[in-house]
C-alpha cells in the first residue's frame, strides 16, 4: 500500500515519465539523421539559428537538436548518449537539477542543452569545480561543437583580458566557478567600456552543482586591498585567551561551535586589557579580537581546518579535503590563528568589491546544474535557486551493496577493525577506497597500514598534486587509496583487469560527515555503470558527530552489556539515529546559509544600483544631463534645508549663498539682493540658471570632447571611492551589528534600516562631491580616469592583473585644516569635511 501511495505522489516519477515522451521523439530521429552527411548535420545549426531568429522557441527545436547532437557526438566522440543521458539533458535544458549517479555521463549530458541554448547567440557558460577538468572537458567536448559549427572559449586564471573576452566571445565558454565571479567583479572596476571581458550572464550549467552552490555558497568571492592595520592588538587578545580556563573562563558549544566568554572571562578581560566596561562600545574591536582569538583556540584544528606549510597558515576546505591557497578566513580569524601558531601575521585587507556564488548565479536568465548527489538538498535548491532536483536513474541497474554501518564503543576499536578489514581485502586483490573526514585522520589510518605492512596511496589536502594520478590507478588489483572526502571528485575510478570478480571496488568510510550528501558521494565511488561494489561506514561512539548528538545513553548500554572495543553493534536503528543527526546539522547549516544570504541581498541591491550607474557612466556618451540632475538635487537640498522656516525672516540665505560659492562658483556670483524676495523654487532655479552659465563657459574653454571626458572622470573616480567606503562600513557595521540583539532588536531589520540609510548617505555624498569637483576643479594636465583601487587582488588566491598606475588628473581648491569649511556649516574644515 505505501509503495501504490509513493507511485501516485511521486513527483519525480511523474516528471520521468514525461520526460520519457520528448527522450522517445529524440531516439525516434535516430536513422533520419544517421542518413546525413557531416556538411548537412553541421548545415543544421545554421538552420536552427535561423529558426530561432525567425520565431521559434528553444522548446520547439529541442528534439532535433538533441538529436544532431547525439548524431556528433557518435561521429565525433565515439559515444552514443543513452536514453538516460537524454532525460538528463532536457532536465538542463528546462533550468533544474539533474541527479545522475557518478559514471553516468554528466559530461556528454550537458552538450546537448549547451548546444540548444547557444543557439541564442548570447552565450552559454558552463562551470567546473577546478581548472583542470575546464581544460579537459573544453578539449574534449570542444571537438564536437566546433564539428557542429559552434565555437568553443576556455577561462582560467592565467589569461590575458584580451584572451578572456575572447574566451566570453565564443558559443559555450568553460570555467571555474572562481573565474566567472572575479571577472563579473572586476568588469565592474574598470574604467573603460573596452576593459570590459563578460557578456550579460545569459544560461549556465553548473557540474557539480551541490558543491558550487551549497558547500561553497557562504564563502564571498572578494577583491581586497591592503589595509594598514595593527599586529598587536591580535597579538595581545592571543596572549589574552592562552590564559583562560575552558569552563570557568569560557563555554564551548560543541553542536553549534560557539566560544562565549563566562562572567569570569569578562572580568579577566577587563583586568587584562585596563578597561571598566569591555561591552562599551568603545571597546567593540577589542571585543571582536578577543571573541576571534577564542574561536582560533576552540574551534579551529590544526590539521582538521587548517595546516600550516612555509610558516603560512592554509585552510583545508572541509567539504573536499584540499588546501584552499590564497583563501584566507575573514573578519581577522585567520589574523587570529596566525597568533595562535606564532606566525607572522598579515595585513587585513579592505574589500573593493565582493559577491556570494548564491547572488552571482542568480544574475543568470537560466542556471543548470548536474551532480551525484542533490536530493537530500532538494528544497535549499528550490527555495534560493528556484531549481528543482530531478533524480535520472542509472543506464544499467546499480548493484553495489551498502552494508549496514558497524558503530565500536571507541576510536581505537573502530581504527584497529578499519585496518584488519583493509588488509583482508587487500590480500585477496579488491583495490580499497577509504574515505576521512580530516586530515589527520587520513595520516593515522597510513600509520597504521604501515605497520599492518599494506601498500597504500594516500590523497588528502598536503598532496593534491597527484590527485589524477592516484584516482586513475584507485580501482586496480590490491591498490589501497586513502582519500580525505572527496578528494578527487570529477574524475571516475575505472576498474582493472579481474576487479569485478573480486567484487568490484570496496569502500570503507572512517566516519560519517555532518552531510549525508558527502557520505552518498564517498558511496558513490562503487559500483559506477552497474559494476559490483560494497560500502560500509565504521563509526565510534567518539566520532564527533555521535559526540556532538547523543551517544551518551547509547555508550551507557555499551557500558551495561559489557561490550568491549572488538564487538560492534549493527543496527539500523542507530544508522537511522545517525541520519537524524545529520538531518539537523543539515537544516543548521541550511539555515545558516539562508541568513547569509538575506544579509547578502541588502547590498546585492545596492551593488546592483551603483554597478549599473557605473555601466551607464562608462557606456555613454555625454554625461551632461546626469551631472546637471545631480548639481539640481544638490541645490534643492542646500536651499530646502535654508527655507524651512513658514517665516521667511528665519530663512539663513547667506548659508545658501556661501554654500553655494564654496562649491559651485565663484565669489559675487551671487549675491544676497539675487534671493531676497523670492520662493524657494525661484531661488532654486536662479542658482541652476547661474550654474548652467558657468557651466557653458567652461565646458567652451576645455572643448565639447574634453568636458564630456571630464564628467566622466570625475563621475568614476567619484563613484568609485564612496562605494568602496560603503562597502568597508558596511562590513563594519554587519561585524557588530548581533550585539543589537541585546537590546532585544532583530540585527537583520537593523542591518537593513541603517544599510539602507548609509546608502542614501554615500549617494548624497556621491551628489555633493561631483558637483563640487565639476564645478569647481581645474584641469591641470592630460585627462586620464583614475584607478582608484590599489594592489586589488582576488582573496581566493586569484592575482587581478595590477593596471598601470594614473597620475592625479584633477587639483580642486585647497582649503586649510584649521579655515572655515565650505560647506557653510560654521566649523573648521577639519572638524566638517576634513575629517
Amino acid at each position: 500500500m505505501q509503495g501504490l501511495f509513493k507511485k501516485l505522489f511521486d513527483g519525480n516519477e511523474r516528471k520521468l515519465k514525461q520526460l520519457q515522451v520528448t527522450v522517445d521523439q529524440i531516439e525516434a530521429l535516430e536513422s533520419e539523421f544517421e542518413q546525413l552527411s557531416d556538411e548537412q548535420l553541421r548545415a543544421k545549426t545554421d538552420e536552427f539559428k535561423q529558426r530561432y531568429q525567425d520565431g521559434e522557441t528553444l522548446d520547439d527545436l529541442l528534439v532535433e537538436a538533441y538529436a544532431v547532437v547525439r548524431e556528433g557526438s557518435k561521429r565525433v566522440l565515439n559515444m552514443r548518449p543513452f536514453p538516460v543521458q537524454l532525460s538528463g539533458a532536457i532536465v538542463l535544458h528546462g533550468g533544474d537539477i539533474a541527479e545522475m549517479k557518478t559514471g553516468e555521463g554528466k559530461t556528454l549530458a550537458s552538450t546537448m542543452p549547451a548546444y540548444l541554448n547557444a543557439l541564442t547567440g548570447k552565450g552559454v557558460h558552463i562551470i567546473t569545480v577546478n581548472e583542470y577538468l575546464a581544460d579537459r572537458d573544453a578539449r574534449e567536448m570542444g571537438e564536437l561543437f566546433e564539428f557542429l559549427g559552434l565555437t568553443v572559449g576556455l577561462n582560467v586564471n592565467s589569461m590575458s583580458k584580451e584572451e578572456k573576452r575572447q574566451a566570453y566571445e565564443a558559443d559555450i565558454t568553460y570555467g571555474t566557478n572562481n573565474e566567472f565571479g572575479f571577472d563579473y567583479l572586476r568588469d565592474n572596476m574598470v574604467l573603460y567600456k573596452k576593459q570590459m571581458v563578460q557578456r550579460p550572464l545569459h544560461f549556465a550549467i553548473i557540474d557539480e552543482v551541490d558543491s558550487i552552490l551549497i558547500d561553497e555558497a557562504r564563502t564571498p568571492l572578494i577583491i581586497s586591498g591592503s589595509a594598514r592595520k595593527s599586529a598587536s592588538l591580535y597579538q595581545q587578545a592571543n596572549a589574552f585567551v592562552r590564559t583562560l580556563n575552558k569552563e570557568a573562563d569560557y563555554s564551548y558549544d560543541e553542536k553549534t561551535k560557539g566560544v562565549q566568554l563566562s562572567e569570569e572571562g569578562i572580568t579577566k578581560a577587563e583586568n587584562f586589557f585596563s578597561v571598566e566596561n569591555l561591552f562599551d562600545l568603545n571597546h567593540v574591536t577589542l571585543t571582536h579580537h578577543i571573541n576571534q582569538a577564542l574561536k582560533a583556540h576552540a574551534s579551529m584544528h590544526r590539521d582538521t581546518d587548517y595546516v600550516v606549510e612555509e610558516g603560512k597558515v592554509i585552510i583545508v576546505d572541509q567539504f573536499t579535503g584540499r588546501l584552499m591557497e590564497g583563501r584566507r578566513y575573514s573578519d581577522g580569524l585567520h589574523q587570529a590563528i596566525e597568533a595562535k601558531e606564532s606566525l607572522p601575521i598579515q595585513n587585513e585587507s579592505m574589500t573593493l568589491a565582493s559577491i556570494t556564488f548564491q547572488n552571482f548565479f542568480r544574475m543568470y536568465d537560466k542556471l543548470a546544474g548536474m551532480t551525484g548527489t542533490a536530493k537530500t538538498e532538494e528544497e535549499e535548491f528550490r527555495n534560493i535557486y528556484n531549481m528543482n532536483v530531478i533524480a535520472i536513474p542509472t543506464n544499467k541497474q546499480i548493484i553495489r551493496e551498502d552494508k549496514p554501518d558497524l558503530i565500536y564503543k571507541t576510536m581505537n576499536g573502530k581504527f584497529k577493525a578499519v585496518v584488519e578489514e583493509i588488509k583482508a581485502r587487500h590480500e585477496v586483490g579488491q583495490p580499497v577506497l577509504v574515505g576521512t573526514v580530516a586530515v589527520e585522520t587520513s595520516e593515522l589510518i597510513s600509520q597504521l597500514l604501515k605497520k599492518a605492512g599494506v601498500k597504500h596511496d594516500v590523497l588528502n589536502a598536503k598532496n593534491h598534486f597527484r590527485e589524477a594520478e592516484i584516482i586513475e590507478n584507485a580501482g586496480e588489483q590490491k591498490s589501497v587509496t586513502i582519500a580525505t572526502n572527496m578528494a578527487g571528485r570529477g574524475t571516475d575510478i575505472k576498474l582493472g583487469e579481474g576487479v569485478k570478480e573480486l567484487g568490484g571496488l570496496a569502500v570503507i568510510g572512517t566516519e560519517r560527515h555532518e552531510s549525508r550528501r558527502i557520505d552518498n558521494q564517498l558511496r558513490g565511488r562503487s559500483g559506477r555503470q552497474g559494476d559490483p561494489g560494497i560500502t560500509q561506514f565504521y563509526l565510534s561512539m567518539e566520532d564527533d558527530l555521535m559526540r556532538r548528538f547523543g551517544s551518551d545513553n547509547m555508550k551507557a548500554m555499551m557500558d551495561r552489556f559489557k561490550m568491549d572495543d572488538s564487538q560492534p553493534i549493527e543496527s539500523k536503528m542507530v544508522s537511522k539515529a545517525v541520519e537524524s543527526s545529520q538531518k539537523r546539522v543539515e537544516g543548521n547549516n541550511f539555515d545558516a546559509r539562508k541568513n547569509v544570504l538575506a544579509y547578502d541581498d541588502v547590498l546585492r541591491e545596492q551593488r546592483e544600483i551603483i554597478y549599473q550607474q557605473r555601466y551607464d557612466v562608462i557606456d555613454s556618451d555625454n554625461l551632461y544631463d546626469i551631472v546637471i540632475n545631480m548639481i539640481e538635487t544638490v541645490v534643492n537640498d542646500t536651499v530646502s534645508t535654508h527655507t524651512q522656516d513658514d517665516d521667511e525672516t528665519l530663512w539663513d540665505l547667506n548659508a545658501i549663498i556661501e554654500y553655494v560659492h564654496a562649491n559651485l562658483v565663484e565669489e559675487n556670483y551671487l549675491t544676497l539682493a539675487d534671493l531676497e524676495n523670492k520662493s524657494p523654487e525661484q531661488i532654486k532655479q536662479l542658482i541652476m540658471d547661474k550654474v548652467k552659465q558657468k557651466y557653458k563657459v567652461k565646458e567652451a574653454d576645455l572643448g565639447t570632447e574634453q568636458m564630456r571626458e571630464f564628467e566622466k572622470v570625475i563621475l568614476l573616480r567619484t563613484v568609485d571611492t564612496k562605494w568602496m567606503d560603503h562597502i568597508d562600513q558596511m562590513d563594519q557595521l554587519r561585524q557588530g551589528i548581533h550585539l543589537r540583539a541585546y537590546g532585544q532588536n532583530d540585527p537583520l531589520g537593523e542591518y537593513q534600516m541603517e544599510g539602507f540609510a548609509m546608502f542614501e548617505a554615500m549617494v548624497d555624498s556621491v551628489n555633493e562631491e561631483v558637483a563640487r569637483y565639476v564645478m569647481k576643479a581645474q584641469v591641470r594636465e592630460n585627462l586620464q580616469r583614475q584607478e582608484v583601487a590599489k594592489n586589488a587582488t582576488a582573496v581566493t588566491g586569484d592575482q587581478s592583473k595590477k593596471e598601470k598606475k594614473k597620475t592625479p588628473f584633477v587639483k580642486a581648491e585647497t582649503v586649510g585644516r584649521n579655515d572655515p569649511c565650505p560647506c557653510g556649516s560654521g566649523k573648521k574644515y577639519k572638524h566638517c569635511h576634513g575629517q
